[in-house]
């Protein structure tokens, strides 16, 4: 096994390239091992309605990436606090869905430090009950990887924040995430230490020496071809949202001394497709103009703002303006 280190880069999109890149394109017949931390983000899994899983209004307000990774499960929420680690390797036909083969190395390490981890159902280990890792899968053409959070020391609060939107807005197919009670690992170390230590000491036990990390250095070639896959997919507004199933979506407000507008949309790969807006407010224009303007366009915020910007909101909603509505769909 080589260790790849991937020089603290904190970009969730160039690490999943990363990680794809040993993937696709590096020895076959190896296994690899890549950890990776990220400023503030939502990554959602690959089968999952990005906007169904996310607080859009968190999200844009405090500028948290949101990202899609290949492997399939739930919404996570993971900031500097958090150490992922990902095992790269050939499929074998018996290692795809065997969690305890790749976590027990971790499991171990934690055990050594004091942590009492231990792996619960299909892909969590937990610690007293309470989550610190989840685990994903992917698999294509005889390669896999498994790949987990270390809540090390995640900003918890953030977590429900940032996944915390109205269920009932969204009526999906996309697979939905449940939501798990979490706790850091920091809290439950023997010995305090910073993220870095942990990282080392992990590393140190995984393979079994201080020294001697037996490691494959990126080349300019492989960072040239990394960025090409960020920039291809994860970067990409149609792998992130336009992915996401088929839904629709409901917004209903009253506004007083306004009145009420209900607003209902179908989406489809991100895009507004079509839909309805009913209410007692009092404009003067036809809100089928509005809906009208809107199809076609992306549901984001940037873009709906754009198309409302085009108009005069209070020829069709009274006393609506743009930024209530905006407020209200966002």
């Amino acid at each position: 096994m080589k260790y790849i280190d991937n020089q603290d880069i904190m970009d969730i999109n160039l690490n999943f390239a990363i990680e794809e890149y040993i993937l696709t394109e590096l020895d076959i017949n190896e296994t690899y091992l890549l950890f990776y931390s990220m400023t503030p983000t939502v990554i959602v899994g690959k089968n999952q309605n990005t906007v169904e899983e996310i607080n859009l209004d968190y999200i844009r307000k405090n500028n948290v990436t949101v990202a899609r990774r290949l492997s399939g499960g739930g919404a996570v929420y993971n900031d500097e606090g958090d150490l992922s680690f990902s095992f790269i390797t050939k499929d074998d036909g018996d290692s795809f869905h065997n969690y305890k083969k790749f976590t027990e190395p971790v499991v171990r390490a934690l055990h050594q430090m004091g942590v009492k981890a231990e792996l619960q159902g299909r892909n969590d280990l937990l610690v007293d009950g309470k989550k610190i890792s989840g685990n994903a899968q992917f698999s294509t053409r005889g390669r896999m990887y498994s790949h987990g959070t270390l809540m090390f020391d995640v900003n918890l609060e953030n977590v429900a924040k940032a996944l915390n939107p109205d269920a009932e807005k969204y009526l999906s197919k996309g697979i939905k995430s449940v939501r798990s009670r979490v706790t850091n690992i920091r809290e439950h170390l023997d010995q305090d230490m910073d993220i870095k230590a942990f990282k080392q000491a992990l590393l140190n036990s995984i393979f079994g020496s201080k020294e001697g990390i037996d490691e494959y250095k990126l080349t300019d070639k492989d960072w040239k071809r990394i960025e090409e896959i960020a920039n291809e997919r994860y970067r990409n507004w149609d792998w992130v949202y336009g992915k996401s199933p088929k839904f629709n979506v409901q917004y209903k407000k009253r506004f007083p001394g306004a009145g009420t507008v209900d607003i209902r949309m179908e989406v489809k790969k991100g895009i507004i497709e079509d839909g309805v807006i009913f209410g007692d407010f009092f404009g003067v224009g036809d809100v089928s103009d509005v809906l009208n303007l809107l199809k076609g366009a992306r549901f984001e915020y940037e873009e709906v703002d754009a198309k409302l910007s085009s108009i005069d909101v209070g020829h069709y909603f009274g006393k609506i303006t743009k930024e209530n509505l905006l407020d209200l769909m966002f």
